[in-house]
């Protein structure tokens, strides 16, 4: 839904996201306004952690008509903040943050300006956790933007990667509108009177214009992660998509993923309790405090 594709942006040289003035609150945190690549002022806020810079830090990527102020998305920050420290930050379109809502496409210009930021602020070890649309884009993101190589290669902008993915309620393919949430949902986008009650029932700026060109599915995003560890997690009770979908970007990740299918659990940030997100949480730190990925298993709590 945009005139341009994040991945045709990503293959380019952009400038470091700019910051704008940075309001410090209790307990170390910070609350500013980043700069996406294509220059839309991105909404942040940082929360350190026990162990502040020293540990990993957790990019938390909510889901559509989402914001970095919504409950769920705090309740899910405060379970990480446990664990790391926690980027949160609100996608084009919605909240404080400007633009408008691409649903997934050049979002991952957002989500690359927080992860560099998450480093500036001293993190050597970033993971973005994102949930249904914020699935999609963390695994997008982690195709374009990928680890410096060795030889000093690599694509995307190296200080903009993550160490480790992790892809909650995500779909594995556009367009899907086999459930009657996600019919909806398409009403929602596609249409001009969906586009008014996004606006002002929602608090979410649509984009008026069809992607062009498609981007890069999430489906077709996976097999380009590896050998960043990656973690699939869905509930087998989700009404927008189906098993399918997880079981789908599993397949394509070739036995480099690890897939959580969740008994009874429904969709994204509200279905996530705080026991799978500690459990989330712990997954991630983890890589690196064992060094292992867990490949290529598949487990029901």
């Amino acid at each position: 839904m945009s005139t341009g594709s994040a991945g045709r942006v990503t293959r380019t040289t952009p400038r470091r996201p700019r910051r704008a003035s940075t309001e410090r609150g209790d307990a170390g945190t910070l609350r500013t306004t980043l700069r996406a690549a294509d220059g839309v002022p991105v909404d942040a806020l940082y929360e350190p952690g026990h162990l502040g810079a020293r540990g990993p830090a957790i990019v938390l990527a909510h889901g559509f008509t989402g914001d970095l102020e919504r409950p769920h998305v705090r309740r899910a920050a405060a379970v990480f903040a446990q664990y790391a420290g926690v980027v949160t930050f609100t996608f084009r379109g919605h909240g404080k943050s400007g633009g408008t809502s691409t649903v997934g496409d050049r979002e991952v210009l957002d989500l690359a300006a927080a992860v560099a930021w998450a480093r500036s602020l001293g993190h050597a070890r970033v993971v973005t956790v994102g949930f249904s649309m914020g699935g999609s884009v963390v695994l997008r993101h982690a195709a374009l933007h990928r680890p410096p190589q060795e030889d000093g290669t690599g694509r995307g902008r190296a200080e903009a990667h993550a160490d480790a993915v992790v892809a909650v309620s995500a779909p594995a393919r556009w367009y899907y509108r086999g459930t009657a949430p996600m019919r909806r949902l398409h009403w929602l986008v596609t249409r001009r009177s969906g586009r008014v009650v996004g606006r002002h029932v929602l608090r979410t700026r649509i984009h008026h214009r069809e992607w062009d060109p498609v981007p890069l599915s999430p489906a077709g995003a996976v097999p380009l992660i590896a050998p960043t560890p990656l973690l699939i997690v869905h509930g087998d009770r989700d009404p927008y998509f189906p098993v399918d979908h997880p079981r789908m970007l599993a397949d394509a990740a070739a036995g480099s993923a690890e897939l959580w299918l969740e008994p009874g659990m429904g969709h994204a940030e509200n279905a996530a309790g705080d026991e799978l997100l500690a459990r989330v949480a712990t997954w991630a730190v983890g890589r690196f405090s064992t060094g292992g990925t867990g490949r290529g298993a598949e487990h029901g709590y």
